[in-house]
Formats: C-alpha cells, structure tokens, sequence
C-alpha cells in the first residue's frame, strides 16, 4: 500500500470528522434553541444533523488502517452527495434567513445566528468537497491495486 495515499487518507478522515463535529455542533444549538417552534426548517435541520453524525461514525470507523479502507469509495461518494444536498437545504434555508450572500462567509465567526449559520454553510460544503476528495483518491488506488495485480499477460497474480 503507497504510503502517500494512506497518509492522504487519514487526513482527510480526520477532516471529514472534523466538519461533520462542526456542523453537528452548529446544527445541534439551532436545534435546541429553536426546540419549541413550528417552523419550516426543523426537517431539514435534522437532516443535515443526521448526514453530520453518519459522517463522524464512518470516517472514525474507515480512520482504521486497514487497506480495505479504500475500497469503500462508493460509500464515499453517497456521504459526498448527501453533504451536497445538505448545503443545499441550508443555501435554501440562508435565503428566508435574510443572512445575505451564501458565499460570504466572512462573518462566520461572529457570534449571531447569521454568523453561526455561515459557518455551518461552510463546514458543510467542505465537508462534502473533502468526501468527494476522499472518493478520487479511493478510486485511484482501487484501480492502482487492480492494474499491478496483474501479470503482462492480463492475468491475476497468485501473489
């Protein structure tokens, strides 16, 4: 197993539990805070709670060294789309929150609920970009794998 792919790969597991702790953190106060309200959002907030704590189970699981690890690039891909979709619901979400433009996150460490919003929009699209990072590099040494199991002759080495 190449060294650099397995250091890639614990980066970016670690990466993937950091975000998702982020935006459960972040999502889990709005939660709690709005507890008691009927309004729209509630769902879709849990989704996203959700896709944050399936984030944290599998990357702290696939974190193991095992070379395995790497064949589950499938799974990764899924998270990468559903951290995707999660961004969308809060995008969606930025815009009833009057919070101005999703893509300025200058104030996500300010401590109001624009602010904490920004940053959740933020940890969540690099959650899914280093998912989908994850992906490639799970790709790359599937087919890596595969190529130098064969001989000259296309067949399987016994090795």
């Amino acid at each position: 197993m190449p060294v650099i792919s397995r250091v890639l790969s614990i980066v970016l597991r670690i990466a993937e539990i950091g975000f998702g702790a982020v935006v459960a953190g972040i999502i889990g106060w709005f939660l709690h805070r709005f507890e008691n309200v009927d309004v729209w959002p509630q769902p879709r907030w849990i989704y996203t709670e959700v896709i944050a704590g399936i984030s944290i189970l599998f990357g702290l699981i696939w974190l193991i060294p095992f070379a395995s690890s790497f064949f589950t690039w499938p799974l990764d891909l899924l998270i990468s789309l559903a951290w995707f979709a999660a961004f969308g619901v809060q995008v969606d979400a930025n815009n009833r929150l009057n919070c101005g433009s999703i893509w300025r996150w200058g104030a996500i460490t300010d401590d109001t609920y624009c602010g904490r919003w920004k940053a959740s929009q933020a940890f969540s699209f690099l959650s899914a970009i280093v998912w989908a990072v994850s992906t490639l590099v799970g790709i790359w040494f599937t087919f890596r794998v595969r190529r130098h199991a064969t001989d000259r002759y296309g067949r399987h080495s016994r090795v």
